[in-house]
């Protein structure tokens, strides 16, 4: 087991290329940024259909009326898309470019969703048929944008533009520099539209989606959703935020799919599509990534050593809202041999049983999308629209991941319980964590306590982890810390990539463990703002998060350095 761990671990430095790719990087800030929509508009689906089950049906016109924020939010979703990942992907090449020559990210947006309207969206009487405005358009909608952006590039880096005199102001200046960048997108994307109606007479969009046909239909197999929800949880227990790599990659067919259930049940069909992001939230990573749930319950009640049971107690609120770091790295469960088989097996036993369901009782798989925080069992019930089989499946999902990890505690809670018994601890695997998670730091500042020279002028730190839930962590107890001691230091949690707008409000960005390969990156952000940066990982990050005074004598060490 030690030998496979070692050669997975191997490979980390190549993941972590990919997982910063600006491309993949792009497709996910995008969806980021679109999620409000997304949400919001998966309330009005709840109150338009889940009265159905205790057999009340709004007439044909309550049912319309309750539909028009979801037709306009969740139904031009792939416009929205088109430009949030334009708007992301102009910032990660900005970045590349001189400060004084930057690509408008305003103009690109603009660009994007024009182009996106070109190749997704055919004329009728009175305006644009939306066929593929919404989920079905999404492969089409990152096509706009990465075609839109590597124009502006070569345009904006060679100077293809039009200048003006010095006089003219620099709005009116920006107007006419982005004029031969937008006419050569719009002239370019027109071009590969026409293109694809001569050669198989559709838009771009029906033609992306016909040729994407059979990797959707083997992505929703068993082999498909075994090979994806597995590269989940191992990219994560060799330390590596297996989402950033993955999710970009099955977006567009999640979302896809997810649509195309509402739309079966609508027409009174099975919705049978597995592969959603409610699949992806409640049934694969219920609980966190490695399906975690139910670890922290049973390190408290079934271990018999201390130290476990504490980690249990400390990790059983996040993590039944889905933030399950301080198990994994708390026990520590990534990197720890032990548990490497129930760590990448229990998402793929629950996601095999959820396709049975849906497969072989007829259970109507997720059409409703609701936050990643929703408690898995919960998201499950209503992200199914309260379907009978969902109340078993969700049971018996905690009696599978409880079975499977059973084993595995016992062996690990025997571990422990000698150490502590014998007075020797154990530091190896401890120090192997160290090592992949530099906690060096960490061991030395929780040492310290806080000098009598402590911060005094006010500071405004950021902590940024991948979707906003774990930075809250830090940024809570940095929070309290404050408080209780009288320190002048304001905390905020935030999602990396919707945090430039936000910025150059903060004195210290705290990168958490998921978003720690982006350092590089975001240095490059905070240096041009002057604005000092911090990157945490492992367990150095959940041991801040539980020592307020540790975390705030963190954030003096980084503004003194």
């Amino acid at each position: 087991m030690n030998q496979l761990i070692a050669q997975i671990e191997r490979g980390k430095p190549l993941f972590e290329k990919v997982s910063r790719n600006i491309y993949l990087r792009a497709i996910r800030d995008g969806f980021i940024a679109a999620m409000p929509a997304i949400l919001f508009s998966s309330i009005f689906l709840l109150i338009a259909f889940v009265p159905n089950i205790f057999g009340f049906t709004w007439s044909d016109e309550v049912e319309a009326m309750i539909m028009k924020p979801y037709n306009y939010t969740m139904g031009i979703v792939a416009v929205v898309v088109a430009g949030t990942t334009a708007k992301s992907l102009t910032d990660n090449v900005n970045r590349s470019l001189p400060k004084t020559n930057q690509i408008n990210f305003i103009s690109t947006m603009i660009a994007s969703i024009s182009g996106f309207l070109l190749l997704a969206s055919d004329g009728i009487e009175g305006g644009f048929a939306s066929g593929y405005m919404g989920t079905k358009g999404l492969l089409t909608a990152f096509l706009a944008a990465f075609v839109t952006i590597n124009v502006y590039r070569v345009c904006v880096k060679n100077n293809v533009t039009i200048r003006m005199p010095e006089e003219v102001p620099p709005n009116i200046s920006q107007v006419f520099k982005d004029i031969i960048p937008y006419a050569l997108t719009i002239l370019g994307i027109y071009a590969i539209d026409l293109a694809a109606r001569q050669l198989v007479g559709s838009s771009v969009a029906e033609a992306i989606l016909k040729f994407f046909e059979p990797l959707f239909t083997a992505a929703d197999g068993y082999l498909g959703i075994t090979i994806i929800f597995g590269a989940f949880a191992l990219f994560w227990f060799v330390g590596i935020h297996g989402p950033s790599i993955v999710e970009p990659a099955i977006a567009a067919i999640t979302y896809a799919n997810i649509e195309t259930n509402f739309q079966l049940l609508q027409a009174g069909q099975h919705a049978d599509k597995v592969l959603t992001p409610g699949t992806q939230m409640f049934i694969v990573t219920m609980g966190g990534t490695g399906a975690t749930l139910v670890v922290p319950f049973m390190f408290m009640f079934l271990c018999k050593s201390k130290r476990n049971k504490a980690i249990g107690r400390a990790s059983v609120v996040p993590t039944f809202f889905g933030v399950n770091e301080p198990i994994l790295f708390g026990a520590p469960i990534v990197l720890n041999p032990v548990f490497f088989v129930p760590f990448i097996f229990a998402p793929i036993a629950n996601v095999w049983i959820f396709k049975f369901f849906v497969d072989s009782l007829s259970m109507n798989s997720f059409s409703v999308n609701l936050p990643w925080t929703t408690p898995g069992p919960l998201g499950i019930i209503m992200g199914t629209n309260f379907a009978p089989l969902a109340f078993v499946l969700a049971i018996l999902l905690v009696v599978v991941d409880v079975v499977i990890y059973y084993p595995f505690l016992k062996v690990y809670d025997r571990q422990v319980l000698a150490e502590e018994e014998s007075g020797n601890v154990n530091n190896e695997l401890k120090d192997k964590v160290a090592a992949n998670f530099n906690t060096s730091k960490a061991d030395a500042i929780l040492e310290k306590q806080l000098s009598d020279n402590t911060i005094t002028e006010e500071t405004n730190v950021l902590v940024l982890c991948a979707g906003g839930g774990t930075s809250g962590l830090l940024a809570n107890a940095l929070t309290k810390a404050a408080r209780e001691y009288g320190v002048p230091v304001t905390a905020a949690a935030g999602s990396y990539g919707a945090h430039r707008e936000i910025l150059p409000e903060y004195d210290l960005v705290i990168l958490a463990p998921q978003v720690a390969s982006n350092y590089a990156d975001m240095k490059n952000e905070t240096d041009a703002l002057k604005i000092r940066l911090a990157k945490t990982e492992g367990a150095e990050y959940i041991r801040l998060t539980r020592d307020g005074k540790g975390a705030l004598a963190f954030v003096k060490e980084q503004l003194e350095n």
